[in-house]
Parts: structure tokens; sequence; C-alpha cells
């Protein structure tokens, strides 16, 4: 028959006493920190992930406002122009308002994306906070 050792402190003692050796305590000290230090490993690298991807999505509308000032630039230049000039305004007047009010939408499309990415904070707050944590109750164990 196995047996299960029960690593809880004052395990069969009335009294509270542990009666596990110096070399067993920081053994499971070790092993505990260890631990510890994985799980805040793994969370900073979920945390880490998360922010990736919300970046991502930022760097998404910079990429769709440059593409929409190209495309809109290209397309609409040519057509609305052409409408504009065989409606009467001079070619110049035609182009030159097609081209600002393309480049206004493109240029809020970009001022989205910039100031979302600014918004954005790359460090790992939970992780952070966390470690204060972990740190604070370890100075409460040694005192």
């Amino acid at each position: 028959m196995q047996t299960v050792r029960d690593d809880r402190p004052f395990r069969d003692d009335p009294a509270g006493r542990d009666d596990r050796s110096l070399g067993e305590l920081f053994a499971e000290l070790t092993r505990e920190s260890s631990t510890l230090v994985r799980q805040e490993m793994n969370l900073a690298k979920a945390e880490m992930t998360q922010k990736a991807s919300a970046v991502g999505k930022d760097i998404g509308f910079l990429a769709a406002g440059g593409a929409v000032l190209y495309a809109g630039f290209l397309a609409l230049l040519a057509a609305i122009i052409l409408i504009l000039t065989a409606l009467g305004l001079p070619a110049w007047a035609s182009a030159l308002l097609v081209g600002i009010v393309v480049a206004a939408v493109g240029a809020f499309l970009v001022q989205r994306g910039l100031t979302a990415l600014r918004k954005t904070n790359m460090a790992p707050q939970q992780t952070i906070e966390t470690l204060k944590e972990d740190t604070e109750w370890a100075k409460q164990q040694t005192h």
C-alpha cells in the first residue's frame, strides 16, 4: 500500500508544530518558487499575446486607412474629376476638390489607428501587479 504525503503544515499535531526538516521545507520552498515563476511567465506570455493582438488590429486600421487613401485617390480622382469637369468646373478645380476629400478620409482613418496605438500600454500590467503582491507576501513571511 502506498502512503500519501500530506504537505499541509501542522499535520496531525494538535500543538501546531510541523515535523518536516529544514531540508524538506527548503525543498518545498524551491519547488513552490519555481512553480510561481513558471505561472508568472505564463501569465506574462498570455498578456503580451493579448496586447500584440490588439496592436495588430490597430495596425490593420492604419493599413486600411492607407489602402483607402490610395484606392480613393486613384479611382475617385479619375472618375469624379471627369464628372465634375463635365458639369462645368475647370479640370484643375475638379482635381483639387476630389483630392482634398479623399485625403481627408484617408487622414481620418490613419489618425484613428495612430490614436488607438498610442493608447495601448504594452507592459504586462497584470503580471507586474502579481509580482508586486508576491514580493510583498514574501517580505511579510520573512518578518
